[in-house]
């Protein structure tokens, strides 16, 4: 629990207005189709105005244990982010090496990066890539307040990428699955990354959303259509509108300002998972696309 001057200091940052989208309250079949340069998700999605705090000013006060994120600073290598070989050669190293060293944990496995874009990527959503996989390529902004995983996957991806990557390891008592983003391109961003406190998580506006990558998107009856096995496939967690939410960002981030935050945490006697999303960040005047790189990756303490 916060003590009170922490309450005291997230009380006095500065406020601004965003829209943040949510998931109906509607009963719906929910899935997110990703493909080359576009996103889709079925089910009904409302805009709600909401509170958005600056931590920027208080960066230092936040924690991965108490708030699910934490922003730190990182030093890169990569020249270039636009390189995609220059990316493979140096960065998911520095990324494992700089979660180890923020977290604590014996090892950390990266499964992939991915870039994303405020810019308009509607010419590369028309094209149709044969076997597009959703690992090193570009995408636009978070659309939607989620998770990047629900429990069951989070708990599953433990298992499965431990055994992979330590098939000879003594087994491991906790695991925490994170993405580790940061920015490249100049500030202040136009639609900079927002994150949800964890602990502001009600417990009753959360459900599932199943992960499909695919060539081209399928239309009409056949996005909602049964699937076999669904419920055992990669999901995420999508969120309804509570009041309780507290929502947080760092205004004006440079090339050397990352965020880490969790999507899955075995501990559950912490905060254990972080929903978030982008939004137009129309607090601040010349705003500038964002280019940013994120990287998925599973810290293990053995």
């Amino acid at each position: 629990m916060a003590t009170a001057a922490q309450d005291r200091i997230e009380d006095g940052a500065r406020t601004a207005q965003a829209l943040i989208r949510y998931l109906g309250d509607g009963d719906y079949v929910t899935r997110r189709y990703v493909s080359q340069g576009a996103e889709i998700n079925t089910g009904d999605y409302f805009d709600h105005v909401m509170p958005m705090r600056d931590g920027m000013p208080i960066r230092d006060h936040f924690t991965l244990d108490r708030h699910g994120f934490m922003i730190g600073r990182h030093r890169s290598a990569v020249a270039d982010f636009e390189d995609r070989a220059e990316v493979d050669a140096k960065y998911n190293a520095e990324v494992a090496e700089a979660v180890r060293a923020l977290t604590g944990a014996s090892f950390v496995a990266v499964q992939g990066w991915m870039r994303r874009t405020t810019a308009d990527l509607s010419e590369r959503a028309a094209q149709k890539v044969a076997g597009y996989q959703h690992s090193g390529g570009l995408q636009p902004q978070a659309g939607e307040a989620h998770i990047d995983y629900n429990p069951r996957t989070g708990q599953a991806a433990g298992a499965r990428i431990y055994a992979s990557h330590r098939p000879d390891g003594p087994g491991f008592r906790r695991h925490c699955c994170f993405s580790f983003w940061r920015t490249y391109s100049a500030g202040p961003q136009d639609w900079p990354l927002a994150m949800m406190d964890g602990r502001s998580i009600v417990g009753d506006e959360l459900a599932s959303n199943t992960l499909f990558v695919v060539d081209e998107f399928p239309t009409g009856a056949a996005l909602t259509a049964p699937v076999a096995g669904e419920n055992q496939m990669i999901a995420a967690t999508i969120l309804r509108k509570r009041d309780a939410h507290r929502w947080w960002y760092f205004s004006n981030m440079n090339r050397d300002d990352v965020l880490l935050f969790k999507f899955y945490d075995s501990d559950h006697s912490v905060t254990w998972r972080c929903p978030h999303t982008a939004f137009h960040d129309t607090s601040l005047a010349n705003t500038q696309t964002r280019n940013s790189i994120e990287v998925r990756c599973v810290a293990f303490w053995e």
